[in-house]
């Protein structure tokens, strides 16, 4: 067999044919199935930031209207994406034992499954946003974008859950490509969208003379509203590729069961429980770090805002390398190849450590000029700065943390890599700001948060390379109903 149709698609086939892999090859998969895996997190982010900055040209009013429902939504979509993972990650394991029409029967149970997991979410979003702005302590002139923003994000949180569930399945069958494609092209309609939704209709100089540029004017509920336009473009498209084409889960042809049964629902809510606590875990800390920083006035607020941008863009390739493990890891453990999940694992683990640590060493030395693009405030680039390369140290250690869980989760273990990440962030990061913050004011944060993530990889690595246990999954449960 030739490497013709796809090499990451022959390289995968290895894996469950249960024939051998070279180092080379295996360098190679993992490579493969990371660099795209790693555009769809670098679009992700920038669709954050074209989204901060076109809002931001509204006013601090709109931008603050924004940011303060932003760990809420980030809350919702953590605790949507779990329940996703809960079964990509099962159909990855029989994508690896060749059980093709098990995984079918998997991704038709999860279609039904998240569908009403996420009407139920949703009604919960939109009936608490009118209250949440005040919950969370924001000042009555936010308020009423603020809920808006919220209620439409909420409105549309089934299509964001059918969003996850076909990225999910395509990433976990070993086809990252697509998902990622299209995540860049969510970015560009992201982009277009809010250029007509939120702005009103303004003149503007063609070549061929002055025009009337059509625009909505909607403002904050023009942005919600680009963002959910975008989603619904490439996650119908991202479902219509997943059920019409895909050649493993592809539906067309292939008829069976929508109901969900215990069984595949037990090995779900085994996967994703842990990790929904785990996010709302997360969210928790960010918003106590948010009132640790608040007291330290305006320049710390802003030097801390600006510097989490900055970093983002150091961790983004963690993840998607993560992202690589789990599918990888995960056929492995279908197709019964404890050694090669293993090697996997180390592969993975590594090339995190390594390719965050070079982009720890470049924010080092590239964030004076980083920062400077973003404020013209010297007081807010002095401390930006300074904070930056105390966390540019903890950046491979950071990276093993994050591509670990992503070993884990392939491997259908979650429950102690959430408490890991919980007793992590909650008993040593939020204790030592708490402590460091009134003496070293931001620096003490930015410390607390580096001696924490240092920690948080070693426990990682020790779990990952010092235990058997998280290589030995559960054994799926018998299929109902067949």
């Amino acid at each position: 067999m030739k490497e013709r149709k796809g090499k990451s698609d022959y390289l995968l086939s290895l894996i469950r044919d249960g024939r051998k892999l070279t180092w080379g090859q295996q360098l190679r998969l993992t490579a493969l199935l990371s660099a795209p895996a790693i555009m769809a997190q670098l679009s992700s982010i920038a669709m954050q930031y074209i989204d901060a900055s076109m809002v931001g040209s509204l006013g601090a009013n709109a931008s603050a209207s924004i940011g303060l429902v932003s760990t809420t939504t980030w809350l919702f979509s953590g605790i949507c994406s779990a329940a996703s993972t809960g079964f990509s990650v099962q159909v990855a394991h029989r994508i690896g034992a060749g059980d093709f029409d098990g995984a079918r029967r998997v991704l038709r149970q999860a279609l039904t499954a998240v569908m009403a997991f996420s009407l139920v979410v949703a009604g919960i979003g939109m009936g608490i946003s009118g209250a949440l702005p005040r919950w969370l302590g924001g000042d009555e002139a936010i308020r009423a974008d603020a809920s808006a923003y919220f209620f439409i994000y909420s409105l549309f949180i089934p299509v964001l859950q059918l969003n996850f569930l076909a990225g999910g399945m395509l990433r976990c069958s070993g086809n990252m490509r697509v998902p990622s494609l299209l995540s860049v092209l969510m970015c560009v309609l992201d982009v277009i969208f809010n250029f007509f939704l939120i702005f009103p209709t303004r003149p503007w100089q063609a070549p061929w003379g002055e025009m009337a540029l059509w625009g909505a004017g909607l403002g904050v509920e023009g942005a919600a509203l680009g963002t959910v336009l975008a989603e619904v473009v490439t996650g119908g498209l991202l479902l219509a590729y997943l059920l019409r084409r895909s050649p493993m889960l592809g539906l067309k042809g292939h008829s069976g069961s929508f109901v969900p049964q215990r069984g595949t629902l037990q090995s779900a809510a085994h996967i994703a429980l842990p990790m929904a606590f785990e996010h709302a875990a997360i969210s928790g800390a960010q918003i106590m770090t948010t009132v640790i920083v608040a007291p330290l006035g305006v320049v710390a607020i802003a030097a801390n805002s600006f510097a989490i941008i900055i970093e983002s863009i150091c961790y983004m390739p963690g993840y998607g390398i993560a992202e690589a493990a789990t599918t990888l890891v995960g056929q492995c453990v279908g197709a019964g190849r404890p050694r090669l999940l293993k090697r996997f694992a180390n592969i993975t683990v590594w090339a995190g450590m390594i390719i965050m640590g070079v982009m720890g060493v470049l924010m080092y030395v590239a964030s004076p000029q980083i920062i400077s693009v973003m404020t013209p405030v010297e007081d807010i680039r002095t401390l930006a700065v300074q904070v930056l390369r105390i966390e540019a140290f903890a950046e491979p250690m950071f990276a093993a943390a994050i591509v670990a869980y992503g070993v884990f989760i392939g491997a259908g273990s979650t429950l102690v890599p959430s408490l890991m990440n919980f007793g992590s962030i909650w008993g040593v990061r939020l204790t030592l700001a708490f402590l460091l913050a009134p003496t070293m004011g931001l620096r003490g944060v930015w410390l607390a948060m580096c001696i924490e993530l240092c920690f948080r990889g070693a426990i990682f690595l020790i779990r990952l390379w010092g235990s058997k246990k998280w290589a030995r999954p559960p054994q799926a449960p018998p299929e109902e109903g067949m």
